[in-house]
């Protein structure tokens, strides 16, 4: 059973009474933790993508660059996307429940406000519709003003990109701790450790562009440094 009839069978189970309580309980656990992360993107990002007031043909595109869909899932995917559409469950309920889930795990939190950012730049546009959306989930999952500006950096072209941001360090940190914070950060995005705290294996291409924005920041700092 592929993750995307999993997916649609637990919105199905939302649009046939079941509450996001009741949902969510069913998916605590692995493997089916990476079916919870995948609601919570496909279901909030259809959600933003209304937030400026029309979903556009990118923005619906920008899922496959966020979850790679093999030619014989699309039917499936795209029957989630319609589900997550027409449910009635407002997004903050949506956060609340994936922020309590993935509490005692930051990084996954991080790893889902990161695929809503992508889906937010799929149009080469960020509303101010979308930051007020995206800064609100990024609160409702309890993520630090640190975090939430590193992911915005590297995705929001309205100010020029910051690497000690980026690495979330900042120009008076001594240099062997902005090379941890580095190396930390390569650890923690290596695909492996990314499927192993629930990251679904289809949406680990997220990592792909982390890892050249983290790879750059270094090599930005680090030659300035020499």
């Amino acid at each position: 059973m592929s993750i995307w009839t999993r997916i649609s069978d637990a919105l199905q189970a939302l649009a046939q009474g079941e509450s996001l309580s009741q949902v969510f309980d069913k998916l605590r656990t692995p493997p089916e933790r990476s079916v919870a992360f995948a609601i919570a993107v496909v279901a909030l990002g259809a959600k933003m993508a209304k937030a400026d007031g029309q979903v556009t043909r990118d923005e619906v595109t920008a899922f496959r660059d966020v979850f790679e869909i093999a030619q014989e899932d699309e039917a499936g995917a795209a029957k989630v996307f319609n589900l997550a559409r027409q449910d009635v469950a407002g997004y903050r309920e949506y956060a609340s429940r994936i922020g309590a889930m993935f509490r005692d795990d930051p990084a996954t939190l991080n790893d889902l406000l990161e695929g809503l950012f992508h889906i937010a730049m799929a149009d080469g546009f960020y509303h101010p519709g979308e930051d007020r959306f995206l800064e609100d989930v990024a609160e409702i999952f309890g993520l630090s003003g640190n975090e939430y500006r590193a992911i915005r950096a590297r995705f929001v072209p309205d100010a020029e990109l910051d690497p000690f941001t980026v690495l979330g360090v900042t120009p008076q940190t001594p240099m062997e701790d902005i090379r941890t914070a580095w190396r930390q950060l390569v650890r923690d995005n290596h695909p492996d450790r990314m499927i192993a705290r629930g990251v679904p294996e289809e949406a680990v291409q997220l990592a792909q562009k982390r890892m050249a924005d983290i790879n750059r920041a270094w090599d930005e700092i680090n030659g300035a440094a020499g």
